[in-house]
């Protein structure tokens, strides 16, 4: 009788458990400029939905939680669009982020989470990841500024100088709003938020670099999440002939790197 009755509790723990665990929430996280739906009309989300990842919709500032309904019950493989007020500082880029992160979490309770971040966007992921205790499993960045970029400095340079006062009247008004963005993307040295972040702690889960050699935004260096510090060593590395932006070829790039991370 008493060994029935332990078999039974363990048969209903597992059941309960197999309900809630093994799932896995993928958000796609922009950069700078972007918006979260050029994940969609560039065919990746698409690329996912044919690897069997559910498209859960899009998240933005002020909006619904999604509007695009899943296409079945299945919620072992979802995946998001996200939508970031990229011209803000990477702290409050962040802080939307983990809004997004605690909404999904209770949609999917037991999920865990793969975070894909394409430029900026995987710096503001991995500035999440060490701020917050989020059941991460992967961290995936596409042309990320690890370590900083010139861009960011000219830039800096331009909002500092006259012509940030024309800029808004030529349709650039990106230069004076992003100034505090540009100021912590330039390359890292002890005064900067990313030389602070890059010796943060991060969370033991897996990470990948996407390097584009061609790049001409980012230096590749920069993209190797192996030259940060508290990861040296600790990041898968695949490079790609590829320029800065996104291109389709990452939907099926991501959906196999996906498939590797969930096995």
């Amino acid at each position: 009788m008493k060994i029935r009755l332990l078999f039974t509790l363990i048969l209903s723990f597992c059941i309960h458990t197999s309900a809630y665990a093994g799932g896995h929430t993928t958000v796609l996280i922009h950069g700078y400029l972007g918006d979260g739906s050029a994940w969609r009309p560039l065919g990746i989300v698409n690329e996912l939905q044919w690897a069997h990842w559910e498209d859960g919709g899009h998240l933005f500032p002020f909006g619904p939680v999604s509007f695009v309904p899943p296409m079945s019950q299945n919620q072992n493989r979802v995946v998001y669009t996200v939508t970031l007020p990229s011209e803000a500082p990477l702290s409050y880029q962040a802080a939307w982020l983990e809004y997004y992160l605690d909404a999904l979490q209770h949609k999917h309770p037991g999920n865990d989470f793969i975070l894909v971040g394409h430029s900026a966007g995987g710096v503001v992921a991995r500035l999440t990841m060490v701020r917050s205790d989020f059941p991460i499993k992967a961290l995936i960045t596409i042309a990320s500024p690890h370590l900083g970029t010139p861009e960011a400095e000219d830039a800096l340079d331009l909002s500092n100088s006259p012509f940030s006062w024309i800029a808004p009247f030529l349709g650039l008004g990106t230069i004076n709003r992003s100034e505090i963005l540009y100021a912590e993307l330039v390359r890292e040295f002890p005064a900067t938020p990313l030389f602070g972040i890059n010796r943060s702690q991060h969370p033991d889960v897996q990470y990948i670099s996407i390097i584009r050699l061609r790049d001409g935004i980012v230096p590749p260096y920069s993209q190797d999440m192996n030259n940060i510090p508290a990861l040296a060593g600790k990041s898968r590395v695949i490079t790609s002939m590829a320029p800065h932006r996104l291109i389709r070829a990452d939907g099926i790039a991501l959906a196999a790197l996906l498939e590797e991370i969930v096995e």
